[in-house]
């Protein structure tokens, strides 16, 4: 059995030593004193927006560093153990070696996991767009449920989220919702959610109780950081401004402060009415065609675009990455991975980390 615990532990520590280096732990903890030094530095706060983007580089950096440096806690508390075992094999002392080589073995993983996440943009917070597909009200019901499912994950995973435009189905759920999940690695995770999902259920909204088929559509796309460059003129924008749409009640504007923003070289249409005030729409709109312009120069700006556009299908039976079936059986499968699972409700109630994890590891193999 200590046979055993060495030979796991050594293969542990080789993942270790690979993982010191993939991540470039030691220049990002000279990144690590660096930050911290001009938090403390005087006149550091002159500069909210400056000091905002130290502080969240701060948080990324310290994720990374602070995981490893626990797994190496852990490592070395478990070479203690093995020692004791040695001289004195002790049940209590076995117990708790078995406990912390476990969970040694979960905290590596996760860090392996986490460092399959190298895109330049992986680190950023998400913009999750939403829209229903052919269907009506079934489209506009699966499109709000996918809604649901991104923010209990988001929920479960301590990432913070806000609805900046929704447009509701005339029945019942969206036609379309725009989210931004915020913390660290966000996009590195919902980035595996971009494409089309299929539900496949008895439907609530059938007298008849039969069987549907319906469709919506997940982009994500990466926040990009305010110090980034993005040449946006004024002149190539057309600004509209409208009155909210909402559920009704005192809240509802009565002015027209959402903004909806057309960049008209690319075509690209953002729209925000979550916020009461026009100006600070107009800002958070801004935010998103800042993203979403940045994310098309990555992908060499307008003639790569227009032919991806060209490969998008349209959102139905041929384009989906996922299915979700209720009915006549219980299964979701991913059709990239072939990862599935039988718990359809555990999904639906936003357990996707091993479709996430799945993705991540089919992608790193392409």
């Amino acid at each position: 059995m200590l046979d055993e615990i060495k030979r796991k532990l050594k293969e542990l520590q080789k993942k270790l030593a690979g993982l010191r280096v993939y991540l470039d732990i030691d220049k990002n903890e000279a990144s690590l004193k660096e930050l911290e030094a001009k938090m403390v530095s005087s006149g550091f706060w002159n500069n909210q927006e400056k000091a905002q983007s130290v502080i969240g580089e701060l948080k990324l950096i310290r994720v990374t560093v602070g995981a490893y440096f626990e797994c190496m806690e852990e490592y070395g508390h478990a070479i203690e153990l093995v020692e004791l075992l040695s001289k004195e094999p002790d049940q209590e002392i076995i117990s708790e070696m078995k406990e912390l080589l476990e969970k040694l073995e979960k905290d590596v993983n996760a860090l392996e996991f986490k460092s399959l996440m190298s895109g330049e943009l992986d680190r950023n917070n998400a913009i999750v767009s939403i829209h229903a597909g052919a269907g009506g009200t079934e489209s506009c019901d699966w499109a709000n449920m996918l809604l649901r499912m991104y923010s209990m994950w988001s929920q479960a995973n301590d990432y913070k989220t806000q609805i900046i435009d929704m447009l509701a189905g005339e029945e019942a759920g969206v036609k379309s919702a725009v989210m931004i999940v915020s913390g660290p690695f966000a996009y590195g995770y919902l980035k595996s959610e971009r494409g089309v999902h299929r539900l496949v259920r008895i439907s609530p909204f059938d007298a008849n109780k039969r069987r549907h088929t319906s469709f919506a559509s997940a982009d994500v796309i990466a926040e990009v950081a305010d110090d980034i460059e993005i040449d946006i003129k004024e002149s190539e924008l057309r600004i509209d401004t409208y009155r909210s749409s909402g559920a009704g009640g005192q809240h509802v504007n009565v002015t027209d402060s959402a903004v909806r923003i057309t960049h008209l070289p690319t075509n690209i249409v953002v729209q925000c009415q979550n916020e009461r005030s026009q100006h600070k729409n107009k800002a958070m709109a801004m935010k998103v065609l800042k993203a979403r312009l940045y994310e098309a120069k990555l992908e060499e700006k307008k003639k790569e675009m227009e032919k991806e556009n060209a490969k998008k299908q349209k959102i139905e039976w041929g384009s989906q990455i996922r299915s979700y079936v209720m009915h006549p059986y219980s299964m979701v499968k991913d059709h990239r991975t072939n990862y599935e699972t039988s718990n359809v409700d555990a999904v639906m109630n936003g357990k996707i980390d091993r479709f996430i994890e799945a993705f991540l590891k089919w992608k790193a193999k392409k």
